[in-house]
């Protein structure tokens, strides 16, 4: 599965100050074609494969990105703390975006999180399936959907930012964001402790709302009923401090 985004005279920016940020477990079948696409717009990728068991590292390698390895499966949370941990450290390294690696992310909608992240006072966006009327082809699974915003209900923090979707993966953020980010829960639970750290911090942080698309692939691996369960189960388990 490729996906191809062309940057046309209004898209031309540049944007070798930004790193996205790929956790990677298990993802041979896509994760080749997921770096490409974006690499048309986004030269500099890492990728963390979390100890995958087929042939991820490969396709990262051939995708062009940088690879950084885990020798044993830690976790996405664990894995976005490595990425962003390496690429702050790469010179001019400005802007930062967490990535999924199953090909449900847009580079058009990172393209806009991170112009707005240039122009207006900033530190973090966060994408939301929320953001405006549902179309034909970001249909919110209803079972995710549930999960999601029972999660925003219980998360006395989420509530208080205003945030619709804070299980969205795709977030944007500046070095601020990169420099003071400790993620130290490893499972769907580091979400909410990104929430809790953005108002810990007072990171300045607004919505995008972003089209996420769902194909046979990404709900096979990431949209049943267990995986809503786990979501659900890791919001109730994060202590209230941190939620």
């Amino acid at each position: 599965m490729t996906m191809r985004y062309q940057l046309n005279s209004n898209n031309s920016a540049d944007f070798s100050d930004t790193w996205l940020i790929i956790p990677c477990y298990n993802e041979g079948q896509v994760i080749q074609g997921v770096i490409e696409n974006a690499r048309a717009v986004f030269p500099n990728i890492v990728a963390v494969n979390d100890g995958s068991h087929d042939d991820s590292a490969y396709r990262i390698h051939a995708g062009g990105a940088h690879l950084v390895n885990h020798p044993v499966n830690l976790g996405q949370g664990a894995s976005i703390q490595t990425g962003v941990e390496y690429a702050r450290q790469q010179p001019g390294a400005r802007y930062f975006v967490t990535f999924d690696a199953d090909g449900q992310h847009q580079v058009k909608d990172v393209i806009r999180m991170v112009q707005r992240l240039r122009t207006e006072p900033l530190d973090i966006i966060v994408g939301t399936r929320f953001g405006r009327p549902k179309s034909d082809h970001d249909q919110v699974p209803w079972i995710k959907r549930l999960v999601l915003q029972t999660v925003v209900l219980l998360s006395r923090k989420t509530r208080k930012l205003g945030l619709t979707d804070a299980h969205n993966g795709l977030r944007a953020f500046n070095r601020r964001v990169a420099d003071e980010l400790n993620i130290r829960m490893n499972g769907m639970s580091h979400a909410s402790e990104i929430v809790s750290q953005i108002v810990d911090n007072q990171w300045r942080v607004s919505e995008e709302p972003v089209d996420i698309l769902y194909t046979e692939y990404s709900m096979s691996k990431g949209q049943s009923l267990i995986n809503g369960v786990n979501i659900l189960a890791d919001g109730l388990l994060v202590k209230e401090n941190l939620i």
